[in-house]
C-alpha cells in the first residue's frame, strides 16, 4: 500500500472515533421514569380532614444528583377559590420530620445516586369551616445538578387535583 492510502485510512478512522464521540447521548438511568412523581392518599377530602401528598424524586440520569431545590405553591386556580381554607401541618421525608417545613422539600438527601429515589411527604389539613366544592391543587418548580455539577435540569409539575367534597346532608 502507498502512504497516501494509509494516510487516508488512519483520517477516516480517526473522524469516525472523533464522530462517535462528538455525537454518542448517554442514556439516563432510568429514561421512562419521570424526573418527580406526586401521589396522594385520596382524590376526595372532607372539610376537617387531612391529606397526605407524597412527592418522589428518581435520579433519572447516569451520576449522583448533588444538589436539589424545589418549591411548591398552590395553582392560580386553588389560590383563587373564596373559602377554600387548608394548612400544612406536617413534612416528612424517610419517616423523619423535614428540617424547615418553610422549604418544603429540600430535604431529598442528596447525593442521590443513578436510579434511586427520596421521598417527601406532605400533610394538609383542610379547615373544618372551608367551603366545599372546592379543588386543592399545587404547582411544583424542580431543579437539580447532577455530574459533579457540570449539568443542571429543570421543570415545573403539578400535583393531582383533591376535591373538597360538602359532607353528606343529615336526615
Amino acid at each position: 500500500m502507498n502512504t497516501t492510502r494509509l494516510v487516508g485510512l488512519g483520517l477516516a478512522a480517526v473522524l469516525t472515533c472523533a464522530g462517535a464521540l462528538l455525537f454518542s447521548v448517554d442514556t439516563p438511568a432510568n429514561a421512562d421514569t419521570a424526573d418527580l412523581t406526586f401521589s396522594t392518599d385520596r382524590d376526595a377530602v372532607l372539610p376537617g380532614s387531612t391529606v397526605d401528598l407524597t412527592m418522589t424524586l428518581t435520579n433519572t440520569q447516569s451520576t449522583e444528583i448533588r444538589f436539589v431545590y424545589q418549591s411548591i405553591q398552590p395553582t392560580w386556580d386553588t389560590s383563587g377559590q373564596a373559602g377554600l381554607k387548608y394548612a400544612l401541618v406536617s413534612c416528612e421525608t424517610a419517616g423523619a420530620d423535614c428540617k424547615d417545613a418553610a422549604k418544603l422539600g429540600l430535604n431529598y438527601g442528596v447525593p442521590l445516586a443513578p436510579g434511586a429515589s427520596r421521598t417527601v411527604t406532605l400533610t394538609y389539613r383542610i379547615a373544618a369551616d372551608s367551603t366545599c366544592g372546592r379543588t386543592l391543587g399545587f404547582s411544583s418548580y424542580l431543579y437539580y445538578e447532577y455530574g459533579s455539577g457540570l449539568f443542571s435540569t429543570s421543570d415545573t409539575y403539578g400535583t393531582p387535583d383533591i376535591r373538597v367534597d360538602c359532607p353528606p346532608a343529615h336526615s
